[in-house]
């Protein structure tokens, strides 16, 4: 993988092909998991040095389970599910082991996690859609103040200039869309 983050659809309609029979859909489709399940792994705390073997347990439970997989459902939520299972099937074999053996925690605690891990990054995108889609479902007057002065970061000053709207209508409009979008996400009183 190229650094890049696949989008949901994109893992959904790898998995749909493959289901078709399209190996080489499938061959990628394993392929972009693999950031994703590592991520999810070092998120359950899995040491280093068992990554791959949550990498490979995941990617053999995929694929055999793949005749579970619901089109109709989004593919990543699924994904996930397996890895976290996979992640605490290699820790409970791990905590067996280590019973045995002794371990330098502090040197383990001090290692940094080298980047976020690639789950969060597909998640934020989707809020980010999620959101979008959200503040263009508002009224034009809210659409635009949302737009100006929580998008663009404006000042109430700028986005009067620029709109040819008063400042007082602007500040109206953006905190009744934050009110309207806090309900829509569940996050607000239902007002």
């Amino acid at each position: 993988m190229t650094g890049q983050v696949p989008d949901e659809q994109g893992l959904a309609d790898r998995m749909g092909a493959a289901l078709g029979g399209d190996a080489d859909a499938y061959r990628r489709l394993l392929h972009e998991c693999v950031p994703l399940i590592i991520g999810v792994a070092r998120s359950q705390g899995v040491a280093q040095s068992l990554i791959d073997d949550a990498v490979q347990e995941t990617l053999l439970t995929l694929h055999q389970a793949r005749a579970t997989y619901d089109p109709s459902r989004p593919f990543l939520p699924w994904m996930r599910a397996i890895a976290r299972h996979r992640a605490i099937d290699v820790l409970r074999r791990s905590g067996r082991e280590q019973s045995r053996e002794l371990h330098d925690h502090p040197a383990y605690e001090l290692q940094a996690d080298p980047a976020p891990p690639a789950v969060a990054l597909i998640e934020r995108r989707q809020q980010r859609q999620t959101l979008r889609a959200m503040i263009d479902r508002l009224p034009a007057g809210q659409r635009q103040a949302v737009e100006q002065l929580g998008l663009a970061e404006r000042s109430l000053e700028e986005a009067s200039r620029i709109t040819g709207r008063s400042k007082g209508a602007l500040k109206v409009n953006f905190h009744r869309a934050l009110a309207a979008l806090r309900r829509r996400s569940g996050t607000g009183p239902d007002v």
